[in-house]
């Protein structure tokens, strides 16, 4: 059972930006697109410390591996803009599925991405439509206001 919550996006979110993953060569391509968009919007300023961006490529990745090794490929994750927020939403094309936060133990390989994803997020929240499956992560804006 899963224990995300489960929700849409907020409703006044507006798409920046759109990534279509194939296989996990996709990732990098992914990766560099989201650095470059989340400067390029305001949502990561060049003066704040790079763990910012980091973090939120780091979830980017951490969702869409997931999507493209557990769902139905292609995966798409989409650059949001909300009210003091911008989120990632990552859709795969397996609406049956629901997402897992798996037990780790100590010794077990792999089974950690969506608490990754959890923890380095404000929030993160599942839903479903009649052909995907999404997970949503939010992050605060710059502290500055210019990212929202």
């Amino acid at each position: 059972m899963s224990l995300l919550r489960t929700a849409l996006p907020p409703a006044q979110a507006v798409e920046l930006e759109r990534w279509l993953l194939s296989s996990g060569t996709d990732l990098r391509p992914m990766r560099v697109g989201l650095s470059a968009a989340l400067t390029a919007y305001g949502l990561v300023g060049p003066a704040e410390p790079a763990e910012t961006g980091d973090r939120v490529i780091l979830v980017a990745t951490e969702l869409a591996s997931n999507a493209l090794r557990h769902g139905s490929p292609p995966a798409v994750v989409v650059l949001l803009r909300g009210a003091g927020e911008f989120l990632l939403d990552v859709a795969d094309h397996d609406p049956a599925g629901t997402p897992q936060l798996a037990h780790v133990g100590h010794d077990g390989v792999g089974g950690r991405g969506l608490h990754i994803a959890r923890t380095l997020s404000r929030e993160m929240c599942w839903y479903r439509t009649d052909r995907t499956k999404h997970i949503w992560a939010s992050f605060p804006t710059r502290a500055d206001g210019a990212g929202g």
